[in-house]
Order: structure tokens, then sequence, then C-alpha cells
């Protein structure tokens, strides 16, 4: 029988949530799990103490996954390559993260060479995909010169030229278009660019996605959503990634990066107007840590992975509660006088999150970003799905 701290997940695993004076031998024994397996897929570090509140996940028979899905993640070249090797296992394609481009269609390729990840993605039968931003000098998203390409077929078209050149010589499968802030009034031309650009690159064998920004609705306000036309640029692409994440980020206020009932409701709204065999759900692999009392334009988050966000609860003696509202694991805790709030990802709310890959039916799913380690994830991923590539 499970007790309330027993998550049943899949065929083959169970998520234990940890309660007061519980250990790593007790709990193994309790599930007939051997001691090494339990730390070494939640990544528990000696002398393997936990955080009240903390999710491990447990194997406890053998896998029989469900639905077959892509997956796809983000990586930058800088990219660990032990990580990179640990992670491609589990990816149908490594979206690198990015090539820019001039306001006259000249590319301008990543700070550090990226072929080595292109060996490295075939290598273990994952497809390439060169991811294409418009960010400027300072590191920003410049819609000024989206505004400036989409609207000079000359430009335009020499992007796309030089973009399939790119993709010939370095052996990329895909290409991701990444605008984000376009101007309302750039939005049928920025939906001409992407269908020009997907008309080209599948005639050279390829394919193309695009990265759209969480709408709940087509008239949704604001300068992330008006330039992106869910209808007219899911037809244009051969599959989309849902930005589903960044409700809590760096300069906002303490909440979930991901709250469940959000990203139900942008789902929601793109199933009514992109098929859902074309779509993919963003899953955060990260989270932030809040310096508290939160102050707007002052405050600033620290980015922090998952697994580094349990091991902060540890050291500080927190305990990790459980939201049921967004289904996001967070904390407090006090360092030299000053409060912090953090709030993460764990296996119970990427379950949830699985969960509306399955109940809508969706291509699968997209991470950003793979560049910190975590294992329990990536286990969870393939209990409840058949990984294709």
């Amino acid at each position: 029988m499970l007790r309330t701290t027993d998550i049943q997940v899949g065929s083959s695993m169970q998520i234990h949530v940890v309660t007061e004076g519980e250990n790593i031998d007790g709990i193994a024994a309790a599930y007939g799990v051997e001691v090494w397996q339990l730390i070494y897929d939640n990544q528990l570090v000696y002398p393997y103490r936990l955080a009240v509140g903390q999710a491990l996940l447990i194997q406890t028979g053998a896998r029989r996954p469900g639905r077959n899905i892509y997956v796809n993640g983000y990586a930058y070249p800088f990219v660990s390559r032990w990580v990179l090797q640990q992670t491609l296992p589990f990816l149908s394609e490594l979206s690198i993260f990015s090539y820019g481009f001039t306001a006259e269609g000249a590319l301008i390729p990543p700070l550090l060479d990226e072929r080595w990840m292109i060996r490295e993605a075939a290598r273990f039968g994952t497809e390439a995909v060169l991811t294409l931003t418009p960010l400027g000098p300072d590191g920003r998203f410049n819609n000024r010169l989206i505004s400036a390409v989409v609207h000079d077929e000359s430009a335009s078209d020499l992007l796309i030229s030089n973009l399939l050149q790119v993709m010939r010589e370095k052996g990329y499968r895909g290409l991701d278009i990444d605008f984000e802030y376009i101007l309302a009034d750039d939005r049928d031309a920025f939906t001409g660019f992407v269908q020009k650009a997907a008309e080209a690159v599948r005639a050279d064998g390829r394919w193309l996605s695009v990265a759209l920004a969480p709408k709940t609705s087509e008239e949704q306000r604001g300068l992330l959503y008006e330039g992106k036309d869910y209808r007219a640029l899911g037809e244009a692409a051969d599959h989309v990634l849902l930005m589903t994440y960044e409700w809590g980020y760096t300069y906002g206020p303490p909440m979930a990066v991901a709250p469940l009932p959000q990203v139900r409701a942008v789902v929601e709204y793109a199933v009514t107007a992109i098929p859902d065999w074309k779509i993919s759900l963003g899953i955060p692999n990260y989270g932030y840590d809040w310096p508290l009392p939160y102050e707007r334009g002052v405050t600033r988050a620290e980015t922090i992975g998952n697994v580094q966000a349990v091991q902060r609860a540890i050291e500080k003696g927190a305990v990790i509660r459980f939201d049921e509202t967004s289904q996001s694991p967070y904390y407090n805790y006090v360092e030299d006088g000053t409060e912090h709030e953090v709030w993460f990802e764990d296996v119970r709310s990427l379950q949830e999150k699985f969960g509306l890959i399955t109940e809508y039916e969706l291509r699968g799913c997209g991470y950003w970003q793979i560049m910190q380690w975590f294992r329990a994830n990536w286990l969870l991923l393939r209990d409840n799905f058949y990984i294709l590539k």
C-alpha cells in the first residue's frame, strides 16, 4: 500500500517525499531497492543528507513506456562535454544556441565553434538544430533587427541562403527560428519570412521549427505576443515549441517558473490553432533564488539548477514545500540576515507537465536548457514515454 508520501508515476517508478527523521538507508529498505541506486538516480551528495519535503525518484520495476514523443534540448557551445554526452541518449533533437544575423542578412556564428556538438549529436542518433535568434551585441532580443530583415526581400533571401549553406556544411538537420518581442506591425512580415524559410529548408531535405511565446488567446496583448500568429506559424512550420516557462523570472516577483494552470491555459489555446502533433511543450530545467523583500526593478533572482536547489535546501536546513495550485516545489531560508525564496522543478512538477503531453497528445517536449544534468528528470521522462530518434 502506498503511503501519503508515495506517488505512483509510471510502470516502474514511484516518487517518495521525505518526512522528518527519514534517511536514505531506511527509504531504500522500505522500497526494496539498493541504496546506491537511490543515491545515483537522485544525484545525492555524500554524506547523503535529505531535506524534509524532498522528492526522490525510486525505480521499482521493469520499464514499460507509453506513447512515442520527440524530445528537444537547447544548449550553448560551452556546455560540458560530459553533460551533453549524458543527455544526448534522451534527445531526438539538439538545438544549438545560437546564430545571429545582421540587417543585411549575414550570419553571425556562435562565439565558440559548435561543430563538436554536432558530431556528438550524430554519434547518439540525435539531430542537430541551428537556432537562429535576433540577439544584438548587448545579448538582448533586437526587434529592430527583425523588422529590417523581414521587410527586406534581398536581406531575407540572403539570410536564408546563408543558413542553408551553413546547415549543409556543418550537418544541421533542422532550423529553429527563435524570434522574441516581434512588433505587432511586423507580425505578417515575420510569418512570411518563416513560410519562405520553411519552403527553402524542406526543399533541401531539412525541417523548420518556431519557438512561440506562451499565448492564451489570439487577441492577447503585449510585446511578447502580438507579433506571433499561432495559426499561420503553425501552418508554415514543421513543428513549434511553446515556451511555457518564465512566469517566475530573474527580475519578476517570486513564483513558480512554469505554474501548471498557466501552462495548461497555453496548451489549451495552442491546440485550437495548431495541430497537436506539431506542438512540443516547453519545460524549464532550472529554478530561481530570490532575495526578499522583492522590489520591482531592483531585485534580481539567481538562476540555479534543480539539483542545486535541493542541495541548497539541505545545506540551509530548509523544508521543501509543494504548492498545490502551481504544482511546483519551493522553500524559504535565511542567510546573513536576508530571507530567500526558491522555486524550482522536481519530479512531482515534471510528472504533471508530462501528463499534459499525454492528455493533449502533443508531439513531445523541449527543454530550456540542458546545461545542467538532472538525471531523475530524464529517467522519469523515459518511464513515461518512448523517445523517438
